[in-house]
């Protein structure tokens, strides 16, 4: 059993160790790849701290940010093709106890599956989450897996997230039900859902002002990605992954005119996601 795991880390120094002493390093199976992108601060220094005397933590230290372009830059260039078992998380986010081993158990359980998805346990919504990602058959970014033959698939068609999308998880998950088809292909069962696999994201606290601009940033960045799931939504719909643009923002000249801010208190993010689509052409 050949297992890579890939933890992405943007300006993570306050969070990066916390993920780190929450996984399995010293797993003799397992190759860490944590990838520190577009960060000025010390993430890759701390990270580098838990790579010592571990052979299999490298700590890669990117300069272009991005999460999406960094999941091609792993799948693409740092991965063998070997594995059999793909986990991908954030650097901000704790694993809970035995969720690599469970992903990677609900995937070989189920071969006819693309993809294992961990939940979320912790916060007040927890619970709705882990009920709409039942419901959907979604996953998030903090934590899911991807099968070795699925991940093969990918880089076979050397298909790629289009760079500037925001979020990696609707899309991959899209990919994961379809099997890199059209959405009319659409299974749900090629998506699990793991209740072994669970992970603690960071909450917004009155008592922590750095949290607060966090979930500023994360709600504009919301925002931008409903849009662009309607762009990507109606792509997977007509053609399919082959149809997806190197970058998003190379069709916002078609889509703008269309887009409007929806009612309420979005919004005031959804003006400002606009903003700063319409500044991308």
């Amino acid at each position: 059993m050949t297992v890579a795991v890939a933890i992405f880390a943007h300006q993570e120094e306050r969070r990066i160790a916390l993920c780190l002493a929450s996984i399995p390093l010293d797993r003799a199976d397992t190759i860490f790849h944590v990838l520190v992108n577009g960060t000025t601060d010390s993430t890759v220094a701390i990270a580098r701290t838990f790579a010592q005397s571990r052979p299999n933590v490298v700590v890669h230290d990117i300069q272009a940010g991005g999460k999406s372009r960094t999941w091609n830059h792993m799948v693409h260039h740092l991965l063998t093709g070997d594995e059999d078992a793909v986990i991908f998380m954030d650097g901000d986010a704790i694993i809970t106890p035995g969720s690599f081993d469970a992903l990677i158990a609900d995937l070989a359980a189920h071969p006819q599956a693309n993809a294992a998805a961990g939940m979320p346990m912790n916060g007040r919504m927890a619970a709705i989450y882990r009920e709409g990602l039942r419901a959907e058959g979604g996953i998030f970014g903090d934590l899911y897996a991807l099968s070795g033959r699925f991940v093969r698939d990918i880089r076979a068609r050397r298909l790629r997230l289009p760079d500037d999308l925001i979020g990696d998880d609707g899309l991959v998950a899209a990919w994961a039900h379809t099997g890199l088809q059209p959405d009319s292909h659409w299974v749900h069962e090629r998506v699990l859902m793991c209740d072994g696999a669970g992970f603690l994201a960071e909450q917004v606290s009155p008592f922590h002002p750095a949290t607060w601009r966090m979930q500023y940033r994360r709600l504009i960045n919301y925002s931008v990605r409903f849009f662009q799931n309607r762009i990507v939504s109606d792509i997977m719909t007509r053609e399919g992954p082959d149809g997806l643009p190197a970058r998003l923002a190379m069709l916002y000249p078609l889509w703008l005119p269309r887009f409007r801010p929806r009612p309420g208190l979005t919004a005031w993010f959804d003006r400002k996601a606009l903003r700063r689509m319409r500044a991308a052409t």
